[in-house]
């Protein structure tokens, strides 16, 4: 099953099942973004508005983007605010053009082959010194074998995965941002275990 059929066959009940990951990257953005500039913000994979109905009280104005028109069907259900727009969109595309303080991108990129892409969309859209987050799931748990998957009528459904190392992040966002910050997450805080998430604060530079 392609991916965005996956999502769209996911999104009924995406927020009702056991989720760790869904679950500890809330935790994580909650926690790493305190500082944050949230005047204009665009989130990009949004699903069914984990991070949206959050995000929804702290942004001037917020655009949120999902390429699953049922995961964009969910996220309105739980947000009606006249600062946010749902759009649907394919993030391998160009993005709609604006200028932000902060983009979000959470548990996206294990979907995405290439990375390049995505960070020049992200430096295009954001103004000099704004923030870029990114939480994915950690490569080494990829290497684990974990993966995103859920079960449809007794049937488990695995997605499609790329599993991008830190040194592609590094690499990626080279000559457009700066990392301040890098952080791995572990279930229940125990770091004795391979770490479930990775985030990262990447903010752009000025490259005149």
């Amino acid at each position: 099953m392609d991916t965005k059929s996956a999502y769209n066959n996911w999104a009924a009940t995406y927020d009702t099942v056991q989720n760790k990951t869904r679950d500890l990257e809330l935790m994580a953005i909650k926690e790493v973004l305190t500082s944050a500039d949230f005047s204009k913000v665009l989130e990009i994979g949004c699903g069914t508005g984990k991070n949206t109905s959050w995000l929804q009280h702290r942004a001037g104005k917020l655009l949120a983007l999902d390429f699953s028109a049922g995961m964009l069907t969910e996220a309105r259900k739980k947000i009606n605010a006249t600062h946010v727009d749902f759009r649907q969109a394919d993030l391998t595309q160009a993005w709609p053009s604006s200028t932000n303080t902060l983009i979000i991108c959470s548990l996206v990129l294990e979907h995405i082959k290439e990375l390049d892409f995505i960070f020049e969309q992200a430096a295009k859209s954001l103004e000099t010194g704004g923030i870029f987050y990114i939480c994915e799931l950690h490569p080494y748990k990829q290497l684990e074998g974990s993966r995103a998957k859920f079960e449809q009528s007794g049937q488990l459904i695995e997605l499609e995965y790329f599993i991008h190392h830190i040194s592609d992040f590094m690499a990626s966002a080279k000559n457009k941002f700066n990392c301040i910050e890098l952080k791995e997450w572990f279930d229940d805080g125990n770091r004795n275990s391979t770490p479930r998430l990775i985030s990262f604060l990447f903010q752009k530079i000025d490259r005149a």
